[in-house]
C-alpha cells in the first residue's frame, strides 16, 4: 500500500463532504436570504460547519493527531451564540450523516448512524486549536478559504494538508466552482486536486472523486506567450501594483487571471496560468499555513516550484504562520528562477522609487 494511501482517503472524503455543506450554505443562504454586502454571516456558519466536519473524521481515524485550523468555538458556546450554533450543528449533523459514497467507510464515522451532538462538534471544532510544531504530524485546515469569492458565487476551496516535520505530504483542495476543463468555462464544474509526496498531482471530479477519471497534472513549459500571471482579487491580499512591476521586467504581455483562494494553485498546476505572485501588502503581514499547505504539495508535486518572493523555501514548522518567508512566488521550475529575479529587481527599483521621493 503506497504510503499515506489511508490520509489521502480521507482527505478526500472529508473535503467532499465540507465542498457539499459548503454549496448547500451558498444556496441556502447567500441565494435565499438577503444578505448584505457588510454581512459574513453566511460564511461563519460555512466555516464552522465545515470544519466540524473535517475535524470530526480526522479525530475520528486519526485520534492522535493534531489540527492546526482557522476557527475556535468560544462564540458558539456563549447564550448569544444560541441561534448560530444550532444552525452549525445541525448543517454538520446532515452532512456527517448523509449516506455512504463508493470509497467511504462507516468507521470513519460517516453515514446515517453517526450523528453527533452539540458539545462533541464544538469539541471538534476546538481541536483545530493546535499551534504547530517542527516536528511529528498535523493537519492544517481552512474550510472556506476565499471567502469573498464565496459568497460572490465565484472561486473558493476548501483546503486540507497534512504536515509531517514540516513538510506537507498531503493536500487536497475541493473547488465546488472552478469549471473542470478552462477551455470550456460554461462547462461542468467541481474539483478535487490532490497530491501525495512523490506520488504526484491528480484532478478528481468533485462530484465522484473515489471512481471517476482522474487526471494528471504537470506543469506545462512556459512560453512567452502562456506567460501570465495568478493573482488575488482583493487587493488587500496582495500588492497588485507590485505584480505590475514584475509582468513589466518579465515582458508579459497576457492580461493576469485573478481568482480567490488556493483555487489559483489548482489553475496553476493544470495549466490555466504560469506563475501564482503573491506579495505581501505591508512589513507585517504573516501568511497562514492553511493557506498555503496544501498548494505547496500540489505544485511541487505537478513539477512545479514554491518559494518566497527571495527563492527561500517556505517554512511550515514555524507555528501557524509561515513567520518571516516574504510573499509567494509558485511556477514552473523553468522560469521560477526568472521570476525571483525579477522580483528583486522590482523590489530594488521600487526602494530607488521610495527614496527619491523622501528627498
Amino acid at each position: 500500500m503506497a504510503q499515506y494511501a489511508a490520509e489521502k482517503q480521507i482527505a478526500i472524503a472529508a473535503v467532499r463532504r465540507a465542498c457539499g455543506l459548503t454549496a448547500s450554505v451558498f444556496n441556502k443562504i447567500v441565494k435565499q436570504e438577503t444578505v448584505t454586502k457588510e454581512d459574513s454571516s453566511p460564511v461563519t456558519v460555512g466555516d464552522y460547519s465545515a470544519q466540524a466536519v473535517v475535524n470530526t473524521i480526522l479525530n475520528r481515524v486519526f485520534p492522535d493527531d493534531p489540527i492546526v485550523g482557522e476557527e475556535d468555538a468560544a462564540d458558539l458556546r456563549v447564550d448569544a451564540g444560541t441561534a448560530l450554533r444550532e444552525r452549525i450543528i445541525q448543517l454538520a449533523n446532515e452532512t456527517l450523516t448523509a449516506p455512504l459514497v463508493p470509497g467511504e467507510l462507516a468507521e470513519w464515522g460517516l453515514g446515517p448512524d453517526h450523528g453527533r451532538t452539540t458539545e462533541q462538534l464544538l469539541d471538534a471544532i476546538d481541536r483545530g486549536n493546535y499551534n504547530g510544531s517542527k516536528t511529528g504530524r498535523m493537519w492544517t485546515l481552512d474550510p472556506i478559504d476565499g471567502t469573498k469569492g464565496f459568497l460572490r458565487g465565484e472561486q473558493y476551496a476548501v483546503c486540507l494538508s497534512l504536515i509531517v516535520d514540516a513538510k506537507p505530504v498531503v493536500g487536497v483542495i475541493g473547488c465546488p466552482n472552478l469549471p473542470v476543463s478552462l477551455e470550456n468555462p460554461d462547462g461542468v464544474r467541481g474539483c478535487i486536486f490532490v497530491a501525495v509526496a512523490g506520488q504526484g498531482a491528480y484532478q478528481l471530479p468533485l462530484s465522484d472523486p473515489f471512481t471517476g477519471a482522474a487526471s494528471k497534472l504537470i506543469l506545462p513549459v512556459t512560453t512567452p506567450e502562456t506567460l501570465c500571471f495568478l493573482e488575488s482579487v482583493e487587493k488587500a491580499h496582495a500588492k497588485l501594483s507590485f505584480n505590475e512591476k514584475v509582468a513589466q521586467v518579465l515582458g508579459v504581455t497576457k492580461s493576469p487571471v485573478r481568482m480567490d483562494s488556493q483555487a489559483k494553485y489548482c489553475a496553476l498546476a493544470r495549466g490555466d496560468g504560469a506563475v501564482y505572485l503573491r506579495m505581501p501588502v505591508g512589513s507585517g503581514y504573516k501568511e497562514k499555513i492553511w493557506d498555503h499547505a496544501s498548494g505547496a504539495v500540489l505544485v511541487e508535486e505537478a513539477g512545479g516550484v514554491i518559494t518566497d518572493g527571495r527563492g527561500i523555501p517556505l517554512d511550515f514548522g514555524l507555528g501557524r504562520t509561515l513567520g518571516e518567508n516574504f510573499g509567494i512566488v509558485a511556477a514552473g521550475s523553468d522560469i521560477h528562477a526568472k521570476v525571483i529575479a525579477a522580483v528583486k529587481e522590482a523590489r530594488e527599483a521600487e526602494a530607488a522609487e521610495t527614496k527619491a521621493a523622501e528627498h
